[in-house]
C-alpha cells in the first residue's frame, strides 16, 4: 500500500521548489517519481510539428523524486508522516502520525 497517492496534496521538503505545495498528478512507481501540480518546472525546446501548432520553448513539469514529498493533513494541514491503521473490519487506512486522523 503506497504511502503518498494520486490526488494527495503534498510538500516539497528538498530541492529547488522546498516549501511549495501541489496536488499529485501522475505517480510513476517503477521510478519512484511523481509528478505534482506546479512544482519542478523546466523549460523544453518544441519544433512546430503541424501547422496549427506553435513551436519555441515550452515550460512544463518535471517528475519529482517520493523522497522529497510529504503528504500535508488536511485537518492539521501540516505536511506530516503517514502511518497504517487497521479498522476493526480488516480494512487497512491511512493516518497523519501527527494529529491520528484519517487521511
Amino acid at each position: 500500500m503506497a504511502k503518498i497517492r494520486k490526488n494527495d496534496t503534498v510538500r516539497v521538503i528538498a530541492g529547488k521548489d522546498k516549501g511549495k505545495s501541489g496536488k499529485v498528478i501522475t505517480v510513476f512507481p517503477g521510478k519512484g517519481r511523481m509528478l505534482v501540480q506546479g512544482i519542478n518546472f523546466i523549460k523544453k525546446h518544441a519544433r512546430r510539428t503541424r501547422e496549427d501548432q506553435q513551436g519555441g520553448i515550452v515550460q512544463m513539469e518535471s517528475p519529482v523524486s517520493v523522497s522529497n514529498l510529504m503528504v500535508v493533513c488536511q485537518k492539521c494541514s501540516k505536511a506530516a508522516r503517514i502511518g497504517f491503521n487497521t479498522l476493526t473490519d480488516g480494512t487497512k487506512t491511512r493516518i497523519c502520525k501527527k494529529c491520528k486522523e484519517l487521511i
